[in-house]
């Protein structure tokens, strides 16, 4: 596999998480031995995404979930047999992938900003990668 190509597993404990993934891009990053370039953090899973926000008070990610709990709601409607229709919207909206600029050995990111490893169709044994590129 490529040297700047890492591959990283979690768990998840819950049916809705957020894990902070800072310190798995850092490692990266320092493997990787770029300085100046890009990173993309990728979540290959359709009921889980990867998102940037705040990670100075605990109370956002609740209230992170409950905003996507009440805009995306499991309704008994759906058709799709797992019942996790919900998740695959909320992973949808979110997204999967965030590219982030490293200067000087340093993402940059906001005061307040991490990376979250989204889960929305929990617990699970997840995989993510982070790709570092240089330029």
């Amino acid at each position: 596999m490529n040297k700047n190509l890492f591959v990283y597993t979690l768990s998840t404990y819950e049916k809705q998480s957020f894990t902070v993934l800072d310190s798995y891009i850092k490692e990266a990053v320092e493997k990787s031995g770029i300085i100046d370039g890009v990173v993309i953090v990728y979540c290959p899973h359709t009921t889980a995404a990867i998102t940037i926000n705040e990670n100075a008070d605990p109370d956002v990610k609740t209230d992170l979930k409950k905003g996507l709990d009440d805009t995306f709601p499991n309704k008994k409607e759906y058709i799709h047999m797992e019942g996790n229709s919900d998740g695959h919207m909320k992973s949808s909206m979110v997204g999967a992938s965030e590219t982030l600029i490293l200067s000087e050995g340093k993402l940059i990111l906001g005061t307040w900003q991490s990376v979250y490893f989204c889960e929305f169709d929990g617990p699970r044994t997840r995989s993510f990668y982070v790709k570092v590129l240089e330029g």
